[in-house]
């Protein structure tokens, strides 16, 4: 395989980077219990998802 010639500059390395970087977390607030989960998943807390129950959680 071939090697470079040249070294890449630090202008080239920084904008290849540019798309490396984290997003934050988008959160939301369930309707029912109030309690912060990920869009578009069951609440871990509760087990509501668009008003209906999905999944029974066990308190205990």
């Amino acid at each position: 395989m071939p090697n470079p010639k040249r070294r890449h500059s630090k202008t080239r390395k920084n904008k290849r980077r540019t798309h490396d970087s984290l997003t934050q977390v988008n959160d939301i607030e369930c309707p029912k219990c109030h309690e912060y989960r990920l869009p578009h998943r069951i609440c871990p807390s509760c087990g509501y998802y668009n008003g209906r129950e999905v999944v029974r959680i066990e308190e205990g």
